[in-house]
């Protein structure tokens, strides 16, 4: 049975996005996703939502303002907000309860990677955009099981997009798939035609492209962590239009006057066919991967070569006299950029290779009792968490000489080639070599890391700076998903966290 549906570059494939989504919602294929691949999404999700909490527990800056920006917003039939009942307009419940997600920068990631049909622009995503998603069912009446398909959808679409066109290359953020894919569903969901839902991308990539302009050198600001959030609020107004009646830009794709024909000119077609999965394994999520802690993804690959080199010597981080890492672009012009090597802030720390790596080694020299040789244990004790980013450990002396010490080099081909299948890193401790790491614990080709203990510890550190010693009800309560009711779908986000000092 074929699982899938190609949307080729000589049709409209906006409308035949609008298509896919109305037959994927209304069960038109027949068949459905894997309970595999519902897992996976359900398991993203609940990372995500304790990040977001998380970091309204903290009282960061971003989510924290948006979210009382939504709560002067009322809406009896709207949606709801992390930590409350009270039901707001649906837009601005998303921009908050995304700009809590993805604060941390430690949700799910996507490289858009899928040799299989040879699509490899290799963009990447994150999973930000759940709360459309459950905004839409609450407004709807719709249950759990309603909503785990609809974000299997959602990071379907938008994982697909990330596999045939790099917005990166041109300087666009990366954040438009994931907003082309939350207008088409957030319409379908509330009862949109393919026309509408075309009409809403149309709108979407006419009016709405954001640029990498947010994350430049020394620029980080708000914005940068708000991008997805920001994007998906527009996303949704966009669809809102449409159902209402507003007749947006038609066939976006194959408009030569957009982004993707500009910045890839064609004879009249659109740049890249789009393959989308309605049914069975083959979903683009089983491709995403998590992040175990805290940290810019690009550096999973020296995280877990820092721990292979301390599983084997665990007390080789207690005389730090050499550090070598030697990586992949973009890798290396993200993360090794000269502007992030001294750090000052939580947001430009956790995009710099050498402070993140240096903080690893410092928590492993201060570690009362070593794990021994299993590297999954060595993933939780030294999981990287807010408290790492805060000013005191920016300002850590013993991180601060670790740094000196750390040369971050570029691999060339031999490393970029071997990206984006995996994240290929090597690194030297002492003169001690760690060899290639392709696939770190996360990665979704990993095969040695147990995974779900890996990720139950970073739930529960998560969970219990947000709810305390309540977080196993919640943890379990989200993983349950699928499960729920409507009325429950309703009071999902209901569960107060608990408000702790700053780290800022």
């Amino acid at each position: 049975m074929e699982h899938t549906v190609c949307l080729q570059r000589d049709s409209n494939q906006a409308h035949g996005i609008g298509q896919f989504v109305v037959d994927f919602l209304g069960g038109e294929f027949g068949s459905e996703p894997s309970a595999a691949v519902l897992k996976r999404t359900a398991l993203f999700h609940a990372d995500a939502y304790l990040c977001g909490a998380s970091a309204l527990a903290l009282q960061t800056n971003a989510p924290t303002l948006l979210r009382e920006e939504a709560l002067t917003y009322p809406n009896v039939n709207g949606a709801t907000v992390f930590g409350s009942s009270a039901r707001v307009v649906p837009e601005k419940a998303v921009v908050a309860n995304s700009a809590a997600v993805r604060e941390w920068d430690s949700n799910g990631t996507n490289f858009g990677y899928n040799p299989r049909l040879g699509h490899m622009a290799g963009e990447f995503g994150h999973n930000d955009y759940y709360p459309v998603v459950i905004a839409a069912c609450q407004q709807q009446g719709l249950d759990g099981a309603t909503a785990l398909k609809a974000m299997v959808l959602l990071d379907e679409i938008r994982g697909r997009l990330a596999e045939v066109f790099s917005l990166k290359s041109y300087k666009i953020d990366h954040v438009v798939h994931g907003a082309i894919a939350s207008a088409a569903v957030y319409a379908g969901l509330l009862g949109g035609t393919p026309e509408q839902i075309e009409s809403a991308i149309g709108m979407f990539v006419a009016h709405y492209i954001p640029w990498r302009a947010i994350r430049a050198g020394k620029q980080l600001s708000d914005s940068k962590g708000a991008s997805a959030a920001i994007s998906s609020e527009a996303a949704v107004l966009c669809a809102k239009r449409a159902l209402a009646g507003f007749v947006g830009p038609k066939d976006i794709f194959r408009n030569p006057e957009a982004l993707f024909r500009q910045f890839e000119p064609t004879s009249g077609e659109s740049p890249f066919d789009i393959t989308l999965s309605h049914s069975g394994d083959d979903f683009a999520v089983m491709g995403m991967h998590f992040k175990l802690g805290l940290y810019e993804h690009q550096s999973a690959g020296a995280l877990q070569g820092v721990i292979q080199l301390l599983a084997a010597n665990p007390v080789l981080a207690n005389d730090i006299s050499t550090v070598r890492i030697t990586a992949y672009e973009p890798a290396f012009g993200i993360i090794g950029d000269p502007a992030k090597r001294d750090p000052k802030t939580r947001q430009s720390a956790d995009h710099s290779m050498v402070y993140i790596i240096s903080t690893l080694l410092r928590k492993a020299a201060e570690l009362p009792k070593k794990p021994g040789a299993a590297t999954d244990d060595w993933w939780k004790s030294l999981m990287l968490m807010p408290e790492d980013y805060s000013k005191e450990a920016l300002a850590n002396p013993v991180t601060r000489a670790i740094m000196a010490k750390v040369e971050f080099q570029h691999g060339g081909p031999d490393y970029d080639s071997k990206y984006p299948d995996g994240i290929p890193t090597s690194v030297n401790i002492n003169g001690t070599d760690s060899g290639l790491v392709m696939y770190p614990a996360g990665h979704a080709r990993n095969t040695s890391a147990n995974l779900n203990s890996i990720l139950e510890h970073k739930f529960d550190l998560f969970g219990g700076i947000a709810f305390g010693v309540a977080s196993s009800s919640v943890q379990k309560e989200l993983l349950s998903l699928g499960q729920m009711s409507a009325p429950e779908l309703l009071g999902f986000y209901r569960s107060e966290f608990r408000l702790l000092p700053a780290i800022d």
